[in-house]
């Protein structure tokens, strides 16, 4: 005869609890696969192709449809692409332009971020809803936009060109008619507006980003500061930016990516491939690829170079990360 107190063992009570616990470890695993067998259909299988791909010497869509033999050429596609004079000015010109523009980005979107940490909430919803306006249209419809400013008859900024005084704008610039210059013909007018074209399109995700670092920031670090006298300037290089030095690591690597992958706007601006003095890796890629007669091993080799190079912007970044980590 059982008591009250005495209950049957079940056989949850009788499992190993080690054995329960591993069955719980695994559980978060079993839950992530859904999602590592999409990431691994839509961008692992691709770029393992695009590797594959640079092994050869492809140069008909018969090749890539299976329909011809896949010449083997080893290192042949990189050797060229390395060897190619070209190649260094492509990569100068992607180097400049990345650097040129990450640094143009995290300034005026870090000082966006500022100005709406500081202004009224009702103000400050209004200028970041205009703000993000600016991220929110898709790359390709801004930048139709943007060569419509600077169309050489009927662009805003020809019209306002033409709007200035014959004889300042002689004194200034050397002509008074504007209509029919070529704003995108020069390579160093025309990164000057892509830049402008990408910074236009970046700053809002760096701004939002910032501001949200700053919602984290105590603020009696800042109001003890100001008492103290500091100036806005040393408050926020003394204060603000070393508790946000994780964020700002984030978005400089973003921002790096973004920028060495510009394609849309490079695209759409120089009217397609044709204007090489101002290719970059991703532009240069695609023409190689896809230009008569196409070269889809060498496209795919210069892919593959521009991955590695990212890769090597991503793991700088994670070893300074955990080389502060150990350091606090």
């Amino acid at each position: 005869m059982t008591t009250l107190t005495e209950v049957p063992e079940t056989a949850a009570a009788r499992e190993n609890p080690a054995r329960r616990r591993r069955r719980v470890d695994r559980l978060p695993y079993l839950l992530l696969l859904p999602a590592l067998v999409i990431i691994g259909v839509l961008l692992l299988w691709p770029l393992g192709q695009v590797v594959a791909m640079s092994f050869y010497r492809l140069n008909s869509v018969r090749q890539l449809r299976g329909d011809r033999e896949w010449p083997w050429v080893g290192l042949g596609n990189y050797t060229d692409i390395l060897s190619d004079p070209f190649f260094l000015t492509v990569l100068r010109n992607t180097v400049l332009f990345a650097a040129a523009n990450v640094l143009l980005t995290m300034v005026l979107g870090t000082l966006v971020g500022l100005l709406l940490n500081r202004l009224g909430r009702k103000m400050a919803t209004f200028v970041a809803s205009c703000v993000m306006l600016a991220w929110a249209t898709p790359a390709l419809t801004g930048t139709i936009v943007w060569k419509w400013i600077f169309d050489d008859t009927s662009g805003l900024v020809t019209w306002l060109f033409n709007a200035l005084p014959d004889g300042l704008s002689n004194s200034l610039f050397g002509r008074s008619d504007w209509t029919g210059y070529g704003w995108f013909n020069s390579p160093l007018l025309f990164f000057a507006i892509l830049t402008l074209v990408v910074v236009w399109h970046s700053f809002p995700f760096i701004a939002v980003s910032v501001l949200a670092g700053l919602k984290s920031v105590p603020s009696e670090l800042h109001e003890a500061a100001r008492v103290d006298g500091a100036s806005p300037w040393r408050v926020f290089w003394k204060i603000t930016f070393p508790l946000l030095r994780p964020v700002f690591g984030i978005l400089i690597v973003l921002s790096t990516i973004w920028d060495f992958k510009v394609f849309t706007q490079q695209f759409v601006l120089a009217g397609g491939t044709q204007d090489r003095p101002t290719f970059m890796l991703s532009i240069y890629s695609y023409a190689e690829a896809f230009s008569p007669p196409p070269k889809y091993g060498l496209g795919a080799a210069i892919a593959v170079i521009l991955t590695l190079i990212l890769l090597v912007v991503t793991g700088f970044y994670v070893r300074m990360v955990l080389r502060q980590e150990d350091e606090s």
